[in-house]
């Protein structure tokens, strides 16, 4: 089971919650911007008896494994999406909510250009556009 193995690996006890939210994280597709509240949600939905402060705690000891990545928005709620190790941008529409990923190599280049002109090493950097979308898909 891939899910036991990425929490040994990450060092964290394998409990039957912290296996659940990790396969609801996983199995989110392109919808994977989750809030706590979005996993409980459908932990409910599969009749699944974990409270909301354990998936909000378990989400905590996740984000400090490395396993997933916190993402505070315009709207002030911390949404979670697997932290897969790569470098993407986001854009957020301000009518849904909805949250888009994006990689842009000339944006990419630039933000290492501007950290290099000033005298940085670049770790990471986090950058959301927000908008509204022009038409509906």
């Amino acid at each position: 089971m891939k899910q036991t193995a990425d929490l040994r690996k990450a060092g964290l006890k394998v409990t039957l919650p912290r296996v659940k939210i990790l396969e609801i994280l996983e199995s989110a597709g392109d919808q994977h911007h989750l809030t706590a509240e979005d996993v409980y949600k459908v932990l409910l939905e599969q009749d699944e008896e974990v409270g909301l402060a354990t998936v909000y705690r378990v989400l905590t000891q996740f984000e400090a494994a490395g396993i997933v990545r916190r993402l505070n928005f315009e709207n002030n709620i911390s949404t979670f999406e697997l932290d897969t190790g790569d470098n993407h941008d986001h854009i957020v529409c301000l009518q849904s909510g909805m949250v888009e990923e994006f990689v842009d190599p000339i944006i990419e280049s630039r933000i290492k250009a501007i950290a290099d002109e000033r005298g940085y090493d670049l770790s990471w950097h986090s950058l959301t556009i927000y908008g509204s979308k022009k038409y509906q898909e």
